[in-house]
């Protein structure tokens, strides 16, 4: 049983209370913000606390155990508060937030009811909605390699080893064909297909700094998974590196790091459990296939 601050349980002892919700969130970049579904601004630690953002407690939720547990925010966007830009940019994903139960006549009585992350956020028009995920959501992260076909490193890590020097090119964008789409300019000519899967990273115009995954590259031609956060306009500049599928074909013929791939390309699939044994296949007697 969690033991109440003797400020907070008088209040709440007094019949009447005058509580409000705020959060307290810190972005990875360090920029600390506050929020309050209160009608005025409130100011505890150091931080401000706004009320003309519009957000609110949307629902919550908490379960036994090591379930994971954690609820929602809502609210509109605007220049006070979130703005759908640096949403959409990736801002707030993975920042910790801070739930207190405050009370708004005297906000140094408050209560910290929750910590957690910004999960999802959901936007609809110009409203959206922040998944907040609980502590043991870390439970849930992967730990250590995955048994499985494809490799389990990301092209240029620690694992993969790849230099990724020789695999960057610049860019400028010529033209917005469709949203997502680019025409663009390569310094240099390169095979159709070597930037599919591969990262775009924004060095100029209103996006710089972000970065973006490539869904496919044919040529001058750079179809995006997402929309830029931001207007992209034509001469805007950007770094393109390679993409990896992740298959050990790949690793080898493209990279010539097989030496170094991440993962079980001769593991066994559904179908050989299922599959007919001709006679002229090798004995399936737990021995190796590929000697």
């Amino acid at each position: 049983m969690r033991t109440l601050p003797d400020a907070f349980a008088a209040h709440l002892a007094g019949g009447v209370t005058t509580l409000c919700r705020c959060w307290s969130l810190r972005r990875r970049d360090g920029t600390a913000l506050g929020f309050t579904d209160h009608d005025r601004d409130l100011t505890f630690s150091g931080l401000v606390h706004a009320a003309r953002t519009g957000l609110e407690a949307a629902e919550a939720s908490a379960e036994s155990g090591f379930a994971v547990s954690g609820g929602d925010v809502a609210g509109a966007l605007s220049s006070l508060g979130l703005t759908e830009a640096d949403i959409a940019g990736g801002l707030y994903d993975g920042a910790a937030v801070e739930t207190w139960l405050v009370d708004w006549t005297n906000p140094d009585t408050r209560l910290l009811i929750d910590l957690g992350t910004i999960g999802e956020v959901r936007r609809e028009g110009d409203a959206f909605v922040a998944e907040l995920r609980g502590i043991a959501h870390r439970l849930d992260a992967e730990r250590g390699r995955s048994y499985r076909a494809t490799c389990g490193a990301d092209l240029g890590d620690a694992r993969c080893r790849v230099d990724l020097a020789p695999w960057r090119t610049a860019g400028r964008v010529d033209g917005i064909p469709e949203p997502a789409t680019l025409a663009a300019t390569l310094a240099g000519r390169f095979a159709d297909g070597l930037f599919t899967s591969g990262k775009l990273t924004w060095t100029e115009g209103a996006n710089a700094g972000l970065a973006a995954d490539v869904r496919l590259q044919l040529g001058g031609l750079i179809e995006l998974w997402t929309v830029p956060p931001r207007p992209v306009a034509p001469g805007d500049g950007f770094t393109l590196t390679a993409g990896c599928d992740k298959r050990l074909s790949t690793c080898r013929d493209r990279f010539a790091n097989a030496v170094n791939f991440q993962g079980f390309p001769h593991m066994p699939g559904n179908d050989a459990v299922v599959r007919a044994v001709p006679a002229s296949e090798p004995v399936l007697d737990g021995g190796s296939l590929f000697r």
